[in-house]
């Protein structure tokens, strides 16, 4: 695997690990969580910015949020127990096949 993918798994990790901690701060009111909101953040964008050295910034950032959007969707529902209805079920599976159509098939995303 290129490492400029491996620099995007990590960065999405990142901003999972970053967004989880935003809800468990509770509006920024517990330090430790806020910290790993403002350390999972900072790790997420630079490690972006080592992905864009080899990607399009548009391809990058959609595969980023919408990978980050289906794991927060997830721990959602296992971590903080928060349920989807069958319409957001729907978009984040369009969300997954977009990404998926932007990988194998799109020119702009080196392979």
């Amino acid at each position: 695997m290129p490492l400029h993918y491996i620099y995007l798994i990590l960065a999405v990790a990142a901003e999972t690990v970053g967004t989880t901690a935003l809800q468990a701060s509770q509006q920024f009111t517990r330090l430790v969580p806020s910290l790993i909101v403002v350390g999972g953040y900072g790790i997420a964008f630079f490690l972006l910015s080592l992905t864009l050295r080899h990607m399009p910034v548009g391809i990058v950032y959609a595969i980023w949020s919408g990978l980050g959007i289906v794991f927060i969707a997830f721990i959602g529902l296992v971590v903080f127990g928060q349920r989807l209805d069958l319409p957001a079920i729907l978009g984040i599976a369009m969300i997954l096949a977009g990404i998926l159509v932007i990988h194998l098939f799109s020119g702009a995303s080196p392979h």
